[in-house]
């Protein structure tokens, strides 16, 4: 139902309630109106009736008195002047004169139960309930007295004159007149004011429905333009010529319909901007060669791109939705860890770990997660991003042993030097006991002395020299580097280079592979003593870093690095020596991560180095927990 027709309703029902208001108030005023006039006429009619009833009284007594004396000759005359002059005469004329009258009684109210006590008239219609309070009052108050009643089943109107003669007893006229004359004219009246409303409330009705047009136009005229407007139409303009509301409104839509249309042309080239960009980062999220997954809070699997796919072997539509259960039970500590890192604030986490494939075979990989915020910093999912490390692990174990056979080769000189000098004295002592071809126990203590510090020379460059398997044991660390210092010393020794070591006395369990740190800590003292052509002292501190990490520290008074080199260190194949692979220092780094540990490297140029090691502590001695992989160490 449209707003015009609503209105043209609104506007005829109210025409209709004003005009059945002015009908009801026409009803009731005319109902008035008719009752003080027909009180009035019966008012008139019964003073007439009661003057020319005391009138004919009057004379009727006069000649009733006079009748006696006079009854030779004429006394049909005075009979004839009785009944000009009776009061019932005048009641049967006054009713044939007016047939709306139905009866006329005189009586006395206190004498009216004896129907012979009545004046003149009639007593048909009787009312004895009421007529005689009624009588009463009017008496009392000397005015007469108008009564709509039903009597004998019909509808009249009663009405009570008091009449006081002079030197008489007072009396009642009591006067019924039908209902019929007031009715009519009511009726009559109703129904001119009805069809004059109907002709008037169809006027209405027509005129409302004109106005409403008229009052709803520019309404229309708003809602085609936001009909407009909802379509994508930011054109179309409302005319407005009005000064009222409904301008205002227009205005403010028109207003509206520039700022919609200004911003609509702005999103739809952001729109067109972020879709080129979502297109891209699609692109190039499946053009990736690292698997990428994207999971809820709850584990539950929202994306994966094409290296995921390959390289786990699930499909995107086998696993989104669902929690993917690819992580060896070995690692959901660990995993667990990483959670509740994040979920403190961390930015993300990088790891390398082991993964199950579709297949059931497991892949090293190195996994980075990241959470991913809403607009209220909330954490809502979890990127992952994983790369295939086997490759990877394999080139570094080939590096690894191809730095070792470098600082081998580099150690051969240091070696030979160092075990030429005792076999100089076995040599010498040998010589002078053939001479005296005598055993000199003395000689004899001297050479097993020297002996022994050629197996131990021996023993340590074949830790690094051959094939061994990864066994991580828990061993005391001072003893480690000082194995190392020993090996280096000779060495040292030739570059005027002075090995000042501080160690705890206490013991220093760290859980390890000792001939992988004792590869770094052979690469760290061969820097820093290539850092000091013209000798020098090196510096070896060995202790307690925290109640958790022990701390080993190599301090040189070398030539110092630079700033700038000192951020690209650990860099494949960055190296400032002439014949070095710069993979040394990113070996040395990769074995301290595997041992979850620190690598640090404080620099300034001028004043030398120091290299900072540290390593988780084990408390207490435990019994070893090897690990075999068969891989040979680098």
């Amino acid at each position: 139902m449209s707003i015009k027709f609503k209105l043209s309703i609104v506007m005829s029902l109210f025409a209709l309630a004003l005009l059945t208001f002015n009908i009801v108030l026409s009803f009731l005023s005319t109902r008035d109106n008719l009752r003080r006039d027909s009180e009035a006429n019966m008012m008139l009619i019964a003073k007439q009736i009661a003057l020319a009833v005391e009138q004919s009284r009057s004379i009727y007594d006069y000649v009733k008195r006079n009748e006696i004396g006079q009854q030779t000759g004429n006394g049909s005359s005075f009979g004839g002047m009785l009944d000009m002059t009776s009061p019932e005469r005048i009641v049967n004329e006054s009713l044939m004169s007016n047939h709306h009258l139905l009866e006329i009684t005189g009586f006395f109210p206190d004498e009216l139960r004896d129907h012979h006590s009545i004046l003149f008239g009639t007593y048909k219609y009787k009312n004895d309930v009421d007529i005689f309070e009624k009588s009463g009052e009017a008496a009392e108050k000397g005015t007469s007295l108008l009564k709509d009643t039903i009597i004998n089943g019909k509808r009249v109107l009663e009405c009570l004159i008091p009449i006081q003669p002079n030197n008489q007893q007072p009396y009642m006229i009591r006067i019924i007149s039908s209902y019929e004359p007031i009715s009519a004219a009511i009726t009559k009246q109703v129904i001119n004011e009805i069809s004059i409303s109907i002709i008037l409330l169809q006027i209405v009705v027509f005129s409302s429905y004109i106005l409403a047009g008229e009052l709803i136009r520019p309404v229309q005229d708003i809602l085609y333009k936001v009909n407009r407007l909802s379509s994508g139409d930011f054109q179309a303009k409302i005319e407005v010529r009005r000064q009222d509301e409904l301008g205002l409104l227009g205005r403010q839509i028109n207003r509206m319909a520039d700022y919609m249309g200004h911003y609509t042309e702005e999103l739809k080239l952001k729109n067109d901007e972020n879709q080129v960009i979502k297109e891209r980062l699609e692109s190039i999220i499946n053009q990736m060669a690292d698997a990428i997954h994207v999971t809820d809070l709850s584990d539950r699997i929202l994306e994966v791109n094409r290296a995921f796919e390959q390289l786990y072997g699930w499909n995107s539509a086998e696993i989104v939705g669902t929690r993917l259960d690819f992580v060896p039970r070995s690692y959901q500590e660990e995993r667990e860890s990483w959670l509740k890192e994040l979920r403190e604030g961390r930015p993300h986490v990088l790891a390398e770990t082991t993964r199950i494939c579709k297949d059931g075979r497991s892949v090293n990989v190195s996994i980075s997660v990241s959470p991913i915020f809403d607009e209220d910093g909330e954490i809502v999912s979890l990127i992952n991003i994983s790369r295939d490390m086997t490759e990877h692990n394999k080139m570094e174990e080939l590096l690894r042993r191809a730095e070792k056979l470098r600082t081998v080769g580099q150690l051969a000189a240091g070696v030979a030097h160092e075990i030429r000098n005792p076999l100089t004295t076995l040599r010498g002592f040998l010589q002078l006991q053939q001479r005296a071809r005598t055993v000199n126990d003395t000689h004899t203590d001297i050479m097993l002395s020297e002996l022994e510090r050629i197996n131990m020379i021996v023993s340590e460059f074949l830790i690094l020299a051959k094939p061994q398997a990864v066994q991580f044991e828990i061993k005391d660390v001072r003893y480690t580097v000082g194995d190392v210092i020993s090996l280096l010393d000779s060495e040292a020794h030739l570059h005027n280079i002075v090995f000042e070591h501080h160690f705890s006395t206490s013991p220093l369990l760290v859980h390890c592979e000792e001939n992988q740190l004792k590869q770094v800590f052979i690469n760290v003292l061969k820097n820093a003593m290539e850092a000091m052509p013209g000798g020098g002292r090196i510096k070896l501190q060995v202790a307690d870093h925290d109640e958790h990490y022990i701390a080993i520290r190599f301090i040189d008074e070398g030539e110092g690095i630079s700033k700038e080199r000192l951020d690209k260190l650990g860099e494949p194949f960055y190296t400032s020596k002439e014949k070095g692979t710069g993979l040394g220092l990113m070996i040395s780094q990769r074995i301290i991560e595997g041992h979850k540990g620190m690598f640090e490297i404080d620099s300034e140029l001028g004043k030398g180095t120091t290299v900072t090691i540290t390593l988780p502590r084990v408390k207490e001695a435990q019994e070893p927990v090897a690990t075999t992989t068969g891989e040979e160490i680098a």
